[in-house]
């Protein structure tokens, strides 16, 4: 299999930087059916802005590419072991070219190993067929959306909908939790894979296998096939929205599995996953490797890249221009709603930084007093005259930052915070207390907001990794949602009550 290297690396190529057929008609869908000019609406005209620029210069579509996640079917006698040290070397270099982002880092240390190889990663699964080729599908699944994968244990008591049984009923009810409880965090409009029964372990297994799985197949089991039809029916009327902004649209696909389970243990599992929903596969010829067919590639029409204004609210939102460093008496003029957009500086900041600007004997390299800092890890490359240059740079979720984010804005004077998914009260307050605002850029659209960055001045923190590391940015026309203000509004809290209560519209008993 002389070829099954290179294939490999156009297939991860592929992943990272196109999305399948079935899901750009499944978001192209989603803005037929969205109200115009509301904020959701603007979000899915950034997101399909941003999959044409993605394909167009064949980078990633979002700076998470996620845990490479490989199922192979191969023919009795394959090599697996080529294959799998094959596998590793096309991820190595598909992350040297800037396809995928460093995203191994050992658990124990913290240390990236800057080539996307460690123990357990990536993920490849291996399962024997009759057949004389091989298939291979792989799975770009981001860290947000993976956080907000979530387990039942039947029976339990659900928020909003009450008892849910050991039934089919019963299983409504999580699934139904599982799209509320992710709000903007996964990166909604999503996609979930269910997988019913199993132990813990399988349940999870399963219901990621879901996810290979067409978004317009139907599936074969008649109740399931029903069920199926009725999440997507009914989780849209929840309210939650792109990016939890609010709106009609919350899911854009739900795949549902059933195994046997010990008597004991009524698992329920539900995969989460982004509108980014990055899966390709190939078939390829056993003997040489090369590529036969693609799959999750047919035609279809191409996205409309369109510009909508923002619809006014009967409170009179508006568009702002802040130039960085920005005032105190600018940041409280903001309002939930607002659309701000930032030019000057700004500086990238997650977890890692987070963690290491709380300790009393670290200060930060730069000044931050009026200053921004973005919820992001980007994908960077250096050119050969030693100069950084962003490939990839959309928002992470911010509300791991939740135990760090007001302490860390009263210690250096910071007067917004960008990222996707909202944080919670303890934020809330330190913006009220301090003077500072939330912005929720758009998930996953990594190509739109690299293409704002017009000069990376520098950076800082190189030993917590690329993706952890400070970055010190110029931006300009970075457009992004006042979602949580200085005057103690937070539109999370909002979409969060307002789904909660239209959840328990459908507590009473269906199937």
């Amino acid at each position: 299999m002389q070829q099954f290297k290179e294939s490999m690396l156009k297939l991860i190529i592929e992943t990272s930087t196109n999305l399948p057929s079935d899901v750009r008609k499944a978001v192209m869908k989603a803005r037929l059916e969205e109200e115009l000019g509301n904020r959701s609406s603007l979000a899915l005209d950034t997101i399909a802005e941003n999959i044409v620029m993605a394909q167009e210069e064949e980078q990633p579509i979002c700076q998470d590419t996620g845990m490479p996640t490989f199922h192979l079917h191969v023919p009795v006698g394959a090599n697996q072991i080529i294959m799998k040290q094959q596998i590793k070397e096309a991820i190595a270099e598909a992350t040297k070219l800037g396809k995928l982002r460093p995203n191994s880092v050992d658990s124990l240390t913290g240390e990236n190993s800057g080539d996307n190889l460690g123990p357990g990663t990536p993920v490849i699964h291996f399962e024997q067929w009759e057949r004389d080729d091989v298939e291979v599908q792989l799975i770009l699944k981001g860290g947000g959306c993976e956080n907000k994968n979530i387990q039942y244990s039947l029976p339990t008591e659900l928020d909003g909908l009450g008892k849910a049984g050991r039934d089919l009923d019963g299983i409504r009810k999580c699934i139904l939790h599982a799209v509320y409880q992710a709000q903007g965090q996964g990166c909604s409009a999503g996609f979930i894979g269910v997988s019913i029964g199993g132990d813990r372990t399988s349940g999870y297994t399963l219901a990621k296998d879901q996810l290979f799985r067409r978004t317009d197949d139907v599936n074969p089991n008649p109740d399931l096939a029903k069920l199926e039809d009725y999440i997507m029916e009914t989780a849209n009327h929840l309210g939650v929205g792109t990016m939890g902004f609010g709106g009609k649209v919350s899911l854009l696909g739900c795949k549902i599995g059933v195994m046997n389970r010990l008597p004991a243990s009524f698992y329920v599992s539900v995969a989460y996953n982004c509108w980014a929903f990055r899966r390709l596969g190939v078939v390829l010829d056993a003997a040489s490797g090369s590529i036969k067919e693609w799959q999750f590639k047919e035609a279809v029409d191409p996205i409309v890249v369109s510009k909508q204004e923002p619809a006014e609210d009967e409170d009179g939102t508006r568009t702002v221009v802040l130039q960085a460093p920005i005032t105190e008496a600018q940041v409280r003029d903001l309002k939930v709603g607002d659309v701000v957009i930032i030019n000057g500086e700004m500086h990238t900041g997650r977890d890692a930084f987070h963690k290491y600007m709380m300790e009393p004997e670290h200060t930060s390299p730069v000044d931050l007093n009026g200053g921004v800092i973005y919820h992001c890890g980007p994908v960077m490359m250096k050119d050969q005259k030693g100069e950084w240059h962003v490939k990839a740079a959309g928002p992470t979720t911010s509300s791991r930052e939740e135990p760090y984010q007001a302490d860390i804005i009263k210690k250096f004077g910071l007067r917004a915070v960008i990222g996707k998914g909202g944080m919670g009260p303890k934020t809330l307050k330190g913006l009220q207390e301090h003077g500072a605002v939330y912005l929720n850029a758009i998930g996953g659209a990594a190509q739109y907001y690299a293409r704002c960055v017009k000069k990376v001045k520098g950076v800082d923190l190189m030993e917590f990794g690329v993706p952890e590391a400070m970055w010190h940015l110029e931006v300009e026309g970075f457009a992004a949602i006042v979602t949580m203000d200085s005057h103690g509004n937070s539109l999370h809290a909002d979409i969060d009550n307002l789904s909660l209560n239209k959840l328990s519209d459908f507590a009473e008993k269906v199937f």
